[in-house]
């Protein structure tokens, strides 16, 4: 499967799943425990890598696994940065207003850029670097509401430790990103062990937060496992699929392609669900989200389109055939 058609399919779940979880609302709130989301869907994706892993386990010559426990300590990493991330967002969030949040975190694209060289060590042209910035005002450009109202002026008016909690947090969230994928092209195992290795952790982790937060509770609605499912219905389950998938897809990205087309995928998402916003939920477009669309459309094309459709490059000069001048030698023989 190409990397594109990989890629955008993520940005349809991507999109898809902001309004899926508004619609799984009732009455303006969640009458289901969300932390049990990330539970369920990090299930979901143990579940299917799994079992395409014993597919593959079933096939002639079997696929490549490594077992030792020097590769399997690694594996837990990723939950533990996405863990401190998670607490992070949230001290940030009581320094700063909620869209002030969202415009910092496209600085997670530039930073996942700068780990990716750094870490990496993936070279970038210069029309590159100048497309993945153009994509970092491209996304907040389309955020930021009209300059005469008053939540432009909260974008500036916050304390300093909100934004180095932002910008923490934007450093954190590139870092899970860049050592997931370091992690997955560092040997030639399938991807599917490695994703049960991952997901395995993940589903500890995230168990680990439901257990913590009932005594946190003091257990007044009882242990988590038996509210597990309490008011669930449909759309809450695709809410659950679609994050299963989306992470799924995630890692075939990080696999095969990179970091950089998962950070297009999921920037192209969020502009698709504001686009979808205005459909379904009447909401009103500005004239930012128009041009920071064009921006990120332009983006887009600087960093995938070939050098020479982005540049005129010079066409070499014909140079005339040099023409052959017959020269008649005179041969003397002594007779």
């Amino acid at each position: 499967m190409q990397w594109y058609v990989v890629a955008s399919l993520l940005t349809v779940l991507t999109s898809s799943q902001g309004i899926l979880t508004t619609l799984s609302q009732s009455d303006g709130s969640y009458k289901y425990d969300y932390a049990t989301v990330p539970f369920l869907a990090e299930i979901f994706k143990l579940l299917v890598s799994s079992i395409l892993l014993r597919r593959e386990c079933l096939r002639s010559p079997p696929p490549l696994m490594t077992t030792d426990w020097k590769s399997i300590r690694l594996y837990p990493i990723p939950s533990i940065i996405y863990l401190i991330h998670n607490n992070v967002q949230f001290a940030t969030l009581t320094y700063v207003d909620t869209s002030t949040y969202q415009i910092m975190g496209n600085l997670k694209i530039v930073t996942t850029a700068v780990l990716f060289r750094l870490f990496l060590r993936r070279k970038l042209s210069n029309l590159q670097w100048m497309a993945i910035f153009l994509l970092a005002i491209g996304t907040t450009t389309s955020q930021v509401k009209g300059c005469g109202e008053t939540s432009c002026d909260s974008l500036f008016s916050s304390p300093i430790p909100g934004y180095m909690l932002g910008v923490l947090s934007a450093c954190l969230s590139a870092l899970a990103g860049i050592y997931t994928e370091f992690l997955l092209k560092k040997n030639n195992d399938t991807l599917y062990w490695q994703n049960v290795q991952l997901y395995t952790f993940g589903a500890i982790f995230n168990m680990a937060r439901l257990i913590l937060d009932d005594f946190r509770g003091g257990f007044e609605e009882g242990p988590w496992w038996q509210r597990l499912f309490n008011g669930y219905n449909v759309i809450t389950w695709m809410v659950v699929l679609n994050l299963g998938s989306t992470g799924l897809l995630v890692s075939w990205l990080m696999k095969y392609a990179d970091n950089i087309v998962k950070v297009y995928s999921t920037s192209m998402a969020m502009l698709l669900t504001m686009i979808l916003s205005i459909i379904l939920f009447s909401f009103k477009p500005t004239l930012q989200l128009f041009l920071g669309i064009i921006v990120c459309i332009m983006s887009l094309h600087m960093y995938f389109a070939p050098a020479h459709m982005l540049v005129d490059l010079p066409v070499p000069a014909k140079t005339a055939p040099e023409t052959l001048v017959e020269v008649s030698v005179d041969r003397k023989t002594d007779s």
